[in-house]
């Protein structure tokens, strides 16, 4: 079987998001996807452009990917309803965003997660918007939303143990989406 450099790199966001940057390395990933390190070398030509690679591929699914998915959805409320839910769910299972947090001072990571965060929040701050709250209100719980968002992604590396499953996912991302998504509709 011929890999492909997706196919690495695939490999490499899956790594990170499981066991941080560190794992973004030639060798376990060709243990992991069963392959010969002369595979990796015929795609990239060292350790760093594999991870450029990656924060290349994490940064379109967190943007671009995530805001045309939700964009696609017509009623404001159900736009939001989806993303943070989404969001949560992944936190709590663990992604890429907590394992890019915790190598935050590696220059390349910091750049990225940078303009992905300011472009998540944007995001979060028009969705809001939409749903008719004034400015200074929106980016506060735009602000508010993302900050449950980054502490649950950190609660599951402080509190291991307590992973969620079935029913009580369910009811405690159905918790966190009701508490930052407004009632009704507010009035401009």
């Amino acid at each position: 079987m011929s890999l492909s450099k997706a196919d690495w790199t695939e490999a490499a966001l899956v790594a990170l998001a499981s066991d941080g940057l560190s794992s973004v390395a030639v060798e376990p990933l060709a243990r992991r996807l069963g392959a010969t390190k002369g595979s990796f070398y015929w795609h990239f030509a060292d350790r760093a452009e594999l991870i450029a690679a990656t924060l290349q591929l994490w940064e379109q699914r967190a943007t671009t990917e995530t805001i045309a998915r939700i964009q696609a959805i017509c009623d404001p409320r159900e736009r939001l309803e989806k993303l943070a839910a989404g969001a949560y769910a992944g936190a709590v299972a663990g992604n890429a965003y907590a394992a890019l947090l915790a190598a935050a001072s590696d220059v390349r990571v910091q750049k990225v997660l940078e303009r992905v965060t300011r472009t998540q929040l944007a995001f979060l701050e028009e969705l809001y918007a939409d749903l008719g709250l004034p400015p200074d209100l929106a980016r506060r719980h735009a602000r508010l939303a993302y900050a449950l968002y980054l502490g649950m992604g950190e609660l599951r590396h402080a509190d291991p143990d307590s992973d969620l499953t079935g029913p009580e996912l369910d009811a405690y991302l159905k918790l966190a989406v009701d508490t930052v998504i407004p009632r009704g509709r507010a009035h401009r």
